[in-house]
């Protein structure tokens, strides 16, 4: 440490440019100009990275870099990236701060980190990982943007600085490369270090700079002739004349690590700085890298060429100790080795030893030969377990040896893929895994290596994941538990990857095989709810009977019990029975209690559950069940798919509630999740879907059009039945837009779809109303039957809502005196029902029908009444269609206004101030420095209180300044 500190302090020839753009960021970063005083603005943070290769002096700059923040009184995260190190899961995370918090006491860590204790403390080194299932990939980076931003403010003003950052291990990179935009909000300076033509792609942030630098990051070039002379005089002395200056720069083409060492060996040699002497630098300078480095490394002896190699292959960080079990050296032996080589200018450092340079560490592990290296990798994975240090440290040098079939191998990585998957690096579990499948394991235990494999990619590689655990089932079991999770998994897979059948059909061949009736009936329970979602099941009616039959016979005493009841609960929604069974069987199904976050289990059936309340005209118990689900997915870091899941239909329940300025928000949120998951997923339709639903609602076709062009919404369709149908929504979409026969022809598909599959509750999918108003056009009669057919089924599962929602749509497509009657019926419905916006949708239809039957008194109540109704739902154009019927009455809207606006916190009232003038709930989230789910349950709040929705906001609050 000692050598690369006095080097770092040397002068920075030519690096002006590079040092007064830190210093500019370090001002901004403090609140200070040059001259001390403070600046007006408030300190903001910054992304300076250096790019250049190998040697180029990135490393004494960011050391530079180091010194100065630390002398502006700044807090300073340091980590670099190693090239043995590059496949160890939160390796750079784990340098940046775990130093920042190991030393805080267990009781108080908990405290201070909260629910992310259990996500980030096991990637960290913080803590043992828990048995339950790991955190995803998105929630443990949300968990660590978590921590820095709060250390960055805790600690502030901050600099962060990463080194070598090509050969950061993925896990932290791709976390910090998606953190790096964020840093100019934050009082953090984040200064990275890479060589481009290594830098990954996961990692291409640092390639544009967000502000700085003019988008660009700062290309380090080779030194000058002036400025290698000026390095040699500082090194050697005025004496050195410019004939030898010239030489040194020739030899090193003006590479500063070369220069340095240069000057070094020629300090050593004795050598008069002249031009008489610079013949001698050409082989002085093939000495300082490659076969010259490798020569004079030789030349040390035996035993420190041993020590030199085993610290190549131990990487950075090296204890002395553990280098010198690798070695196979005695304390005395080693110690002098290390003497050697800092002498010699390759190692540095008393406590931890460390290359003094990559370039020399790369150098002496490539000298190493091929069978020696590997036999090394051996050693130190051996006493990296004796040392106590765990299987995850020994992984990374079992991974560079050769398969022998050694079954220690074996078991070391996978109990390394264990801990690192619990940490949440799936995709470093995964590599040893595949690594102990080569070794190659017993074959009793090949299945169950093949299963962990399967459990390692799950849905991040589906068809990959599909071969393992098949690979698995073929081979000999003893365990009948071990088949049946390889089973579990297997059609959870299947079924995740819209290979529905698939799912259905394994769970089937097993259950004809097993003898266990406990483990029989939980099958059964998994092959009901994939065939529930199945959109090309065969016999979907007798399913159901089976269903029934089976369901009305359990208690609930177990939770495959109560998994069965609760898909008996949605199968008579699907159906269309009456309401209040489908409400029995999904009480009887949470009577035990259902969690959403199971670590073996799917979430489906217990929001299936929640879904049922909401169809039933109970959506307050839906939100119960949703926020306590939502509470379990954030609880256990599932910040992917399953809470973008939630999200997305937490902000359906609130469409079906008439929310809809809520709604949009919250399904706002799932979708940005869900675009984060990965386009045309299960999740991603979903989200789509409902937001479309909740655009067209507010009268926002244009944009609903634009979302679903964006996201290529449209066929081919999954095979999956997802809610809200999609291929419903799509049909609607194109009613709005006016393309009538497209969407007749698009929801007569659905219709053909779902209909033999006995699914006929208008509540859950309004295929019918749709395209009966679809067919009005050109065939009025057949539209008037499919209506009354939608209003027959309505009637039969007999919730309010459900029902108004189909009279109004027969009365869409009637005319004259039924035509009223029928709105007139809807009204008296929905008013009963939570289906707000369904409400105001009728009392404008039947105001308008009112005015113009010559009834202009009672039509004007109605216009009045959902007028206001339409705008506390947010439903704009449904707004404008209001006021311009009461115009056409002779009437004046009546002023919207406010309620309980007093009653808000300051808090709140930001949020809605913030919200009124057109900021996203991203930027409302970054001005309360808070998260966006925090604001979208802040304006909720504010929506209730004040009984309006965002359009609404401004004339409630006033134009009052929010500062």
């Amino acid at each position: 440490m000692g050598q690369r500190g006095a080097r770092s302090r040397r002068t920075l020839f030519e690096r002006e440019g590079e040092l007064a753009a830190a210093d500019d960021a370090l001002n901004e970063l403090t609140g200070l100009r040059e001259d001390g005083t403070e600046v007006s603005e408030r300190p903001r943070g910054a992304l300076l990275a250096f790019a250049g290769r190998a040697g180029i002096g990135k490393t004494t700059l960011l050391a530079e870099v180091r010194r100065r923040a630390a002398a502006q009184g700044c807090t300073v995260l340091s980590a670099r990236g190693g090239d043995q190190e590059q496949g160890v899961a939160f390796h750079v995370a784990r340098q940046l701060l775990q130093p920042q918090l190991a030393g805080i006491a267990e009781a108080e860590l908990r405290a201070q980190l909260g629910s992310w204790y259990a996500i980030v403390g096991p990637a960290l080194g913080l803590c043992a990982p828990s048995e339950g299932a790991p955190p995803d990939q998105q929630g443990l980076r949300d968990g660590l943007d978590w921590v820095l931003t709060h250390l960055a403010v805790q600690r502030a003003p901050m600099v962060l600085v990463l080194d070598d950052a090509h050969w950061a291990d993925p896990e932290s990179l791709s976390w910090l490369a998606a953190f790096a935009p964020r840093v100019e909000e934050l009082p953090l300076l984040l200064a990275v270090a890479y060589r481009p033509d290594e830098l990954p792609d996961h990692a291409e942030a640092f390639r544009s700079l967000p502000g700085r630098a003019g988008q660009r990051p700062l290309d380090l070039e080779p030194l000058s002739a002036a400025a290698v002379a000026g390095l040699v005089r500082e090194d050697l002395g005025i004496q050195a004349d410019d004939v030898f200056c010239r030489e040194c720069w020739a030899v090193t083409a003006g590479n500063p690590f070369e220069a340095v060492e240069l000057t070094a060996k020629v300090r050593d040699r004795g050598l008069v700085p002249t031009e008489e002497g610079a013949h001698l630098l050409r082989d002085l300078a093939a000495a300082v890298k490659g076969s010259g480095l490798i020569a004079r490394l030789e030349r040390l002896g035996t035993s420190t060429v041993r020590f030199a190699w085993a610290c190549a292959v131990l990487g950075t960080e090296i204890p002395p100790t553990l280098a010198a079990a690798v070695a196979g050296l005695g304390s005395e032996e080693a110690a002098d080795a290390a003497d050697a080589l800092r002498g010699a200018r390759i190692l540095a450092g008393a406590d931890t030893l460390e290359f003094v340079h990559p370039l020399i560490a790369t150098a002496v592990y490539r000298a190493i030969p091929g069978g020696v290296r590997v036999a090394l990798h051996g050693q130190a994975a051996w006493c990296v377990i004796d040392e106590g240090l765990g299987p995850s440290a020994a992984a990374r040098h079992l991974m560079e040896t050769h398969p022998e079939g050694d079954n220690w191998v074996v078991q070391q990585l996978r109990a390394a893929a264990r801990e690192t998957q619990r940490a949440g690096a799936p995709d470093a579990a995964r590599r040893y895994l595949a690594r102990a499948l080569r070794e190659p394991p017993p074959p009793k235990e090949r299945a169950a290596v093949l299963h962990e494999l399967g459990c390692a990619s799950l849905l991040t590689e589906p068809a990959t994941t599909v071969n393992h655990l098949r690979a698995a089932l073929e081979e000999p079991i003893t365990a009948p538990e071990l088949r049946h999770n390889i089973v579990y998994r297997l059609s959870q897979v299947l079924a995740h990857s819209d290979r529905l059948a698939e799912a259905s059909e394994t769970l089937a061949r097993e259950i004809r095989v097993t003898g266990d009736a406990r483990v029989r009936l939980r099958m059964q329970s998994e092959q009901f709810m994939w065939d529930a979602f199945r959109a090309d099941e065969p016999d979907s009616p007798a399913r159901s009977r089976r269903l029934a039959r089976l369901a009305d016979r359990l208690t609930g005493r177990d939770l495959t019990e109560r998994y069965v009841i609760g898909l008996r609960a949605w199968d008579a929604t699907l159906r269309g029975e009456p309401a209040h069974v489908a409400l029995h069987h999904a009480e009887r199904a949470l009577a035990g209690g259902i969690r959403w976050a199971e670590a073996d289990r799917g979430f489906e059936v217990p929001v299936l559950v929640a879904l049922t309340f909401m169809y039933a005209d109970r959506p307050g118990r839906t939100e119960e069940l949703f926020a306590a689900g939502i509470a379990d997915f954030e609880s256990q870091g599932w910040h992917g798919a399953h809470l973008s899941f939630g999200y997305t239909l937490l902000g359906y329940v609130r469409y079906r509630r008439g929310r809809l300025a809520e709604a949009e928000d919250f399904a706002r949120a799932g979708l940005r999740l869900a675009e984060r998951v990965g386009a045309r997923t299960p999740v991603h339709w979903y989200a789509v879907g409902v937001i479309i639903e909740i655009l067209l609602a507010r009268g926002r076709v244009t944009e609903a059009a634009r979302i679903a062009e964006d996201h290529a919404f449209g066929a081919p369709f999954p095979a999956a039945v997802t809610f809200p149908d999609v291929q419903t929504v799509h049909g609607e979409l194109l009613l709005a837009r006016g393309l009538t026969k497209d969407a007749a022809a698009e929801l007569e598909a659905a219709g053909r779809r779902l209909d033999p599959r006995g699914m006929r509750n208008p509540s859950w999918c309004p295929w019918q109303l749709h395209l009966a108003r679809a067919e009005s056009h050109d065939a009025p009669e057949r539209a008037v039957a499919t209506a009354l057919e939608a209003v027959h089924r309505a009637r039969q599962f007999g919730a309010p809502s459900a029902v108004g929602q189909a009279l109004r749509a027969a009365a869409d497509v009637s005319s004259g005196s039924t035509r009223v009657k029928l709105l007139e019926e809807s009204v008296s419905h929905l008013e009963r029902s939570p289906a707000a916006y369904e409400l105001a949708c009728a009392l404008v239809a039947l105001g308008t029908e009112l005015r113009r039957s010559g009834s202009p008194k009672e039509a004007a109540e109605h216009l009045y009444r959902g007028l206001d109704a339409a705008m506390q739902c947010g439903a704009d154009g449904l707004g404008d269609e209001a006021r311009a019927e009461l115009a056409a009455a002779g009437l004046r809207p009546r002023r919207l206004h406010s309620t309980e606006t007093d009653t808000l916190t300051a808090r709140e009232r930001t949020a809605a101030a913030l919200t009124a003038r057109g900021r996203t709930t991203t930027e409302v989230a970054e001005e309360l420095g808070t998260d966006e789910p925090t604001v979208v349950r802040l304006l909720s709040v504010v929506y209730r209180k004040v009984g309006t929705d965002r359009t609404g906001l401004a004339a409630a609050l006033g134009q009052q300044t929010v500062r």
